[in-house]
């Protein structure tokens, strides 16, 4: 299940529309070390992977939700409309990214699988995990430029669905869909190790996927 966005309470130096107090935003620790993924993910691309890039979408997320606060104070309509875009993308990136690495774990020479309720939903829906795991490759390998790949719960019609978004946008916010799995492909998450061979990236990362987290977020989402 995805745990609560670390972050910390810092005063604005004036009275606003937030009692004078906002979210500051804080690096979730791994749940274990960079090597720990190892040979699917080099140890090297999740140092830099979690300590640089996710580091840099909280930096300007908590910048840009500090310029905000000040548009508020000053009720400068036009400012607060201009920072939207960089809190979306920034704070999507922050969401994606404490998702991803929850979805992760030390990894298995065979791919592992969900079971109970999670596994047959699959089959349900895709025939089989093989091919499940065909379908999500092939739509997110097609992916243009940066983004993401997704399996998500539509709530409504209480079913799983496979997705994508463009750049750092969150599923939810995006699609509707609850989000249980999110495969970041950004070259960033895979070109030291695969350079631009995104489908050998895809094929390696289900050594490593965490199912345990993913049912977990089933579970919650599908009661």
């Amino acid at each position: 299940m995805l745990r609560s966005i670390p972050r910390t309470f810092a005063a604005i130096n004036k009275p606003s529309a937030f009692a004078g107090l906002r979210y500051k935003h804080t690096l979730p620790a791994l749940p274990y070390a960079y090597e720990a993924l190892e040979p699917y993910i080099s140890g090297e691309i999740m140092k830099i992977h979690h300590a640089k890039h996710h580091q840099t979408y909280i930096n300007n997320l908590n910048a840009a939700e500090e310029k905000l606060g000040s548009a508020f104070q000053s009720k400068d309509v036009n400012e607060e409309i201009s920072i939207q875009s960089a809190i979306k993308f920034n704070g999507g990136g922050h969401i994606n990214h404490t998702l991803f690495w929850e979805n992760l774990a030390p990894g298995h020479k065979e791919v592992p699988k969900p079971s109970g309720e999670l596994l047959k939903e699959i089959e349900k829906s895709w025939g089989s995990f093989d091919q499940f795991v065909s379908k999500f490759n092939t739509q997110t390998a097609a992916v243009q430029g940066s983004g993401w790949g997704w399996l998500g719960y539509n709530k409504e019609f209480k079913r799983l669905e496979i997705a994508t978004t463009a750049n750092q946008d969150p599923l939810k916010p995006t699609t509707g869909l609850i989000p249980l799995l999110g495969i970041d492909v950004w070259e960033h998450a895979y070109y030291l190790q695969y350079k631009n061979v995104r489908p050998d990236y895809l094929n390696a990362i289900w050594h490593v996927i965490n199912w345990k987290t993913v049912t977990d977020r089933f579970t919650k989402a599908h009661k």
